[in-house]
């Protein structure tokens, strides 16, 4: 079959899927292998960034062996293992894909051009979401792609109230050109949600030193696609949608 001429720029483009699984974890033990549904949660972030049109290659970065096993036998690439002085709590996620790609660099002489931040701690997102989000940044031409979901009104910046002697006040206290009060006249907000999909380019990310550019597109993405596991109760409530959604 005939590609398209967006499509064949992409076969040619070198776009790294880098998911990021330390060892430790603070809420969950060993959270990042921890079974949803009888699989180990990593699994579903290897095999969504697989079963991407648009990536080039699908790399593990940890400093954990089991972690590193479970990820070859799932098919990820596991060229190296992060340093020690990258896998603390404290660790950044920006040092951890620098390295990364410093990595592949000098030692394979292969430079990503853009890099996809794919955490396991999201896995219900999907492969479409990975492409649309390079389909995204090459329509746009923005510097950082990240995935967002729609802020529920009641946690809207408008809608929050705080708690003074004893009272409960606004939240904001600027005048508003409109009734906070009604749901249907607050303005729309977007959050990270974790994020799922996170994309930078190569000279934002190694020579600006962020992951977020000046120019930042969205790739919206809906609420039951966007839960993030943080607590054993987010388990249960994701292995609920898994269910659902097969």
């Amino acid at each position: 079959m005939q590609l398209a001429a967006a499509e064949k720029d992409y076969v040619l483009r070198k776009l790294l899927g880098l998911i990021t699984a330390r060892g430790g974890s603070r809420s969950v033990p060993r959270k990042n292998i921890a079974l949803l549904a009888g699989r180990p949660l990593l699994v579903y972030t290897i095999e969504a960034a697989l079963a991407s049109q648009k990536l080039t290659r699908v790399i593990l970065s940890t400093e954990d062996e089991e972690i590193a096993r479970i990820g070859r036998e799932s098919g990820a690439e596991v060229p190296f293992m992060r340093p020690d002085e990258l896998a603390h709590d404290t660790s950044g996620s920006l040092e951890v894909a620098q390295h990364a790609v410093r990595w592949l660099d000098d030692n394979e002489g292969w430079r990503a051009e853009a890099v996809v931040i794919l955490q396991p701690t999201s896995p219900l997102r999907r492969p479409e979401h990975i492409d649309k989000g390079f389909s995204i940044m090459d329509e746009t031409g923005a510097d950082t792609v990240v995935s967002v979901v729609e802020v529920p009104h009641n946690f809207s910046p408008y809608s929050l109230m705080q708690l003074q002697d004893g009272r409960l006040t606004d939240f904001w206290k600027e005048p508003l050109d409109f009734n906070h009060y009604r749901r249907q006249e607050l303005p729309l907000f977007y959050a990270r949600n974790g994020p799922a999909v996170l994309i930078t380019r190569y000279k934002t990310l190694m020579e600006d030193n962020t992951f977020y550019g000046e120019h930042i597109a969205p790739l919206f993405m809906s609420w039951e696609d966007s839960h993030d596991i943080d607590t054993p109760m987010d388990f249960e409530i994701v292995e609920w949608l898994l269910k659902r959604r097969k």
